[in-house]
């Protein structure tokens, strides 16, 4: 007998309580042994249409919904009686007729007696409220298109009169693929092209079917599947994502999008199938920080779990680790200079300089920015340079003062034998052996000039070597610079994802206030930002001042404690400061709601059965179901302090630029559930959040 396992079922599972999820484990795991044990307590559910829908009792009001023949088990839905016998009664499992795959259909007459929550204010799709677009986006698209696309047939006279406003309340009651077809088509996408129908073939074996329902082969899969319903998304691609993974590019590509559009997905995938496609070929999947490099890691094990000769292909590394490994192996053994070192270096040539009112501040970034950044060796590439990101206007003379001291601190680094990351990544640059043939980079817009410099000089110029994923909504820690300059250059060859699979709508359209309609790198390449659409609802987010920190901490207590009560286990909570002196309130604020927490170092690994709590820094990279940014308060976010160390009235604008960006990540780290606080008066960012 096939036992599988629906999507539908682990997306329930994972809102139950942590009880309640064992019990249904417990469950599932007799059922896949033995699922004709006279003690399954399995009842045929008269009143679905499907009358192979049966019920499994998991505990005193817990019910697991199956689909069961003769020759398979299919665990589809799990909840509460009521809420699980009803989701039955409006479902049926069927074979599309025009793509031979496998789907779970709301049935249609039934949709009107459904109550469905719905947080935006649109209707299905009769009704329009003033104001509202009334144009059906699909009136004109053939049936046999969107059949194709997965559509029921008892759906397309929906779908035909679908809005803007009502598409994503309809979608919600849709197969997924078809659901995603119809977002790729309103965002002005082109769906893959559909996979037809096969006679005979089985059902299960189509595409579109093998991404919503798995095989379980043994009880460590099905113990596996269940552990991590929330990491499935790393095992299939969504359709619109699959064709920039398998593209050949002419040279270097650029996948972008919002928060919780899969770039990260879709490098993870890029570098397997660069790896698959080419056996021979060494590839490099790497990123900014140590941190992120772990977490792609621990991903791309799960992605190629089945094919561990292909993971040893795959090196993952954040840059500045694998540049230190290659250097070593090149030239030998280095000493890196430290922050803190150069640091004391320009406070040192500074004194020896005077003369001037240059504050160590301004130094440390003209130094980081310009000076190293470019690796200016001479005071004529430094009188010369263009000093992009750098809004500072310096006179001949004023920059003479300075290359003085720059020309110190660069002689102070070569008597005491230290080498900057950027002088590391020259010198790899020059390199004529590349050690990869292939490079996919996550969080691009976060590399720095050494680190594009030796990107380029990897396979700038080779069809296919260079593939970066990254949303310049995001640049937290870099100034912009040209890729252009450096040799990369993505133009025709850049994409923006647009269907977010990780946030609600509501949470999504909040926090994509914080930035513009579009964001331009500086080669004039547009990431455009507000034809994004989410695959899903939820409710809006909750804004809370507060007059006090402990007034603060016991409503973030009793929101948390709530939340759990819902469903919600521990390690689904995360909560958010802008920097480790707020990371007490954070503590106090969990604990208050009676959960255990951990706080999350540079590695940000959460830990089963705890909250966690960290700085927005860190940030990148995680998801939860429920998120919790706290201390949003005047003068922490945008940091005073930033904003005092400015040398310049115009670099006020990249200190709010990467501060909103850095509450943006914060507040898209969330699935479900989102509430931002502050301490009275608040920061004046959230009043461009609400």
């Amino acid at each position: 007998m096939q036992f599988r396992i629906a999507d539908t079922f682990t997306d329930s599972l994972a809102r139950l309580t942590g009880d309640e999820q064992k019990a249904v484990k417990t469950t599932a795991f007799d059922l896949q042994l033995n699922p004709a044990h006279p003690g399954m307590s399995l009842h045929r559910i008269e009143q679905s249409r499907d009358k192979n829908f049966w019920s499994v009792r998991a505990g005193s009001d817990i019910r697991l919904i199956v689909h069961r023949t003769q020759n398979s088990l299919l665990l589809c839905y799990v909840d509460h009686h009521d809420k699980a016998y009803d989701w039955a009664a409006r479902r049926k499992l069927e074979t599309h007729p025009a793509t031979g795959a496998a789907q779970l259909v709301e049935v249609r007459e039934t949709v009107q007696q459904v109550v469905v929550p719905i947080y935006v204010q649109t209707d299905l799709p009769s009704a329009h409220p003033p104001g509202a677009s009334t144009k059906a986006l699909f009136a004109n698209k053939p049936d046999d298109e969107l059949l194709g696309y997965g559509v029921p047939a008892e759906w397309l006279a929906d779908v035909k009169a679908a809005t803007e406003d009502s598409l994503l309340t309809l979608a919600d009651h849709l197969p997924a693929e078809a659901a995603e077809a119809l977002l790729e088509l309103a965002t002005g996408g082109k769906p893959r092209v559909p996979v037809p129908a096969v006679a005979a073939a089985n059902p299960f074996d189509h595409p579109d079917a093998q991404r919503r329902f798995r095989v379980m082969a043994n009880v460590a899969e099905l113990e596996a599947a269940l552990n991590f319903p929330w990491d499935k998304w790393t095992v299939f691609l969504h359709p619109e994502q699959r064709q920039w993974v398998e593209r050949d590019y002419t040279g270097p590509a650029r996948v972008s999008g919002s928060a919780g559009t899969g770039k990260t997905v879709v490098a993870l995938h890029r570098a397997a199938h660069l790896a698959r496609t080419h056996p021979d070929a060494r590839v490099l999947l790497t990123t900014f920080s140590d941190t992120l490099a772990s977490a792609l890691h621990t991903q791309l094990k799960k992605l190629v779990s089945s094919e561990p000769r292909l993971a040893e292909r795959i090196d993952v590394h954040s840059l500045n680790a694998i540049g230190l490994r290659l250097y070593k192996a090149q030239h030998g053994a280095v000493t890196l200079a430290s922050r803190a070192a150069v640091r004391q270096m320009l406070e040192h040539a500074s004194k020896s300089v005077g003369g001037h009112k240059f504050g160590l501040h301004f130094l440390l970034a003209e130094w980081e920015q310009v000076v190293d950044a470019w690796q200016l060796a001479s005071w004529e590439d430094y009188r010369d340079v263009t000093r992009l990101g750098r809004k500072t206007r310096l006179p001949e003379p004023q920059r003479a003062v300075l290359w003085a001291i720059f020309e110190r601190v660069r002689s102070a680094l070569a008597a005491q034998k230290l080498i900057t990351h950027a002088a590391m990544f020259t010198v790899l640059a020059d390199s004529k052996h590349a050690p990869f043939d292939f490079a996919v980079v996550d969080e691009a817009q976060d590399l720095s000039v050494a680190h594009l410099r030796f990107l380029a000089a990897l396979g700038a110029h080779r069809p296919d070597a260079l593939f970066f994923a990254g949303d310049l909504g995001q640049r937290i820690f870099q100034q912009p610079f040209s890729w252009k300059s450096l040799g990369v250059d993505i133009r025709g060859r850049s994409r923006t994802l647009r269907i977010n699979y990780r946030t609600s709508h509501q949470i999504r359209q909040q926090a994509d206030r914080l930035l513009g309609d579009q964001s331009l790198d500086v080669d004039g390449n547009a990431e455009i930002r507000n034809d994004t659409v989410s695959v899903f609802n939820g409710p809006p987010p909750v804004v809370r001042e507060a007059k006090s920190e402990s007034e603060e901490i016991k409503a973030i207590g009793t929101w948390l404690a709530e939340q759990e009560k819902t469903g919600v286990l521990p390690q689904e909570f995360g909560v958010f400061v802008r920097s480790p002196a707020q990371l007490e309130r954070a503590r106090a604020a969990v604990d208050a709601s009676g959960m255990p927490f951990k706080v999350l170092d540079e590695h940000a690994e959460t830990a089963i059965g705890h909250v966690s709590i960290a700085t927005m820094h860190l940030a990148k990279g995680l998801e939860f179901r429920a998120v919790v940014v706290m201390a949003c308060d005047d003068e922490i976010i945008p940091l005073q302090e930033r904003i005092e160390t400015v040398g310049d009235d115009a670099d006020l604008h990249e200190v709010y630029v990467t501060e909103r960006h850095l509450l943006y990540v914060a507040c898209t780290r969330a699935r479900d559930q989102l509430l931002v606080t502050g301490v009275e008066p608040v920061s004046e960012f959230l009043d461009d959040f609400r």
